[in-house]
């Protein structure tokens, strides 16, 4: 317990409750995830870079994606695991915490914002498909990834700001394995209510936001797709979406369970489950769901495997 007069410089991550042998185990178990994610994610990226087949709109914006991916979970698991490993509690500096939160909302919702437009580029490919490549061309994809970016790191300047804006004098032990905010504003003894119901509606306006276009060009993809008069020509226009389509609901459906909730300082067990969600399950999943069920990706994996063979024969 601290003075009510003095600030936390550091803060202690409780991390995962147990004995040393389960961290251990944690620890090989999260490891293996983790590196998996890494490679899976970056072997995206390389094929999307020299595959030409691959040089498309669709996949320019899986590439940026599957690199959000890459440095949304760098930015906690490596964390996570060093806390596995010490026999003690981890600790982190004001300064780290502030980095850490910061990067890993701005990426967040640079995430939340490709999705979106995605979302739109699979509209206009199903829906609009003799206008498409006007419509997608490259300045307009290079423009809305750039923009992607920018909103995603200018929007959380505010929010981190005025969540270390708060005296953090009840304790300095966070009961996370991340500098996680709902948590940090439980150690405040400030009165956070407001500030909570802001970040509550700048949640709403950020995932909703992004949500609701999703859903529009979803709505029209599958009206299009019934459309089709052969099971053929609907299977292969449902094939183009159904990646995205499975990557949105996993994404959306763990971050509104933790996010958009009016109280902030929800329960510690249940935000380290849904946080595990976020940054070790949905990273995971993104390479086998933009690779098991896209032909023109796999193709690509098969021929970056014959021509690694044909290399190492000559």
């Amino acid at each position: 317990m601290m003075s009510n007069h003095s600030s936390a410089t550091e803060f202690c991550l409780l991390g995962f409750p147990g004995s040393q042998e389960l961290h251990h185990i944690l620890f090989a178990v999260f490891f293996l995830f983790y590196s998996v994610t890494i490679m899976g994610n970056t072997v995206i990226i390389v094929i999307i870079c020299v595959d030409k087949h691959l040089h498309s709109p669709m996949y320019f914006f899986l590439g940026h994606l599957s690199a959000v991916e890459m440095l949304i979970t760098s930015i906690v698991i490596p964390v996570m695991l060093w806390g596995l490993l010490l026999h003690g509690m981890q600790t982190i500096s004001l300064a780290a915490c502030v980095a850490q939160l910061f990067v890993y909302l701005a990426l967040g919702t640079t995430e939340f914002a490709l999705l979106g437009v995605m979302a739109v580029d699979r509209y206009v490919a199903v829906c609009n498909p003799l206008r498409y490549n006007t419509i997608m061309n490259s300045c307009t994809c290079i423009s809305v990834v750039i923009g992607s970016w920018v909103f995603g790191f200018l929007s959380e300047i505010w929010p981190v700001y005025a969540t270390f804006q708060f005296t953090f004098c009840k304790s300095n032990v966070l009961d996370h394995f991340f500098c996680d905010r709902g948590q940090l504003l439980k150690l405040s003894c400030d009165d956070t209510v407001f500030t909570e119901f802001v970040l509550f509606l700048m949640a709403i306006f950020i995932i909703i936001g992004s949500l609701v276009p999703t859903i529009v060009s979803y709505t029209y993809i599958i009206s299009t797709i019934l459309k089709i008069p052969t099971a053929s020509g609907r299977r292969k226009a449902f094939s183009t979406c159904a990646s995205h389509f499975t990557f949105v609901v996993i994404g959306y459906g763990s971050c509104l369970f933790l996010y958009v909730k009016p109280k902030q300082t929800q329960a510690a067990e249940y935000n380290k489950i849904v946080s595990l969600l976020i940054f070790v399950l949905t990273p995971l999943l993104n390479p086998f769901i933009f690779t098991l069920r896209n032909d023109k990706v796999k193709q690509a994996l098969r021929d970056g495997v014959k021509s690694c063979c044909q290399l190492l024969k000559d």
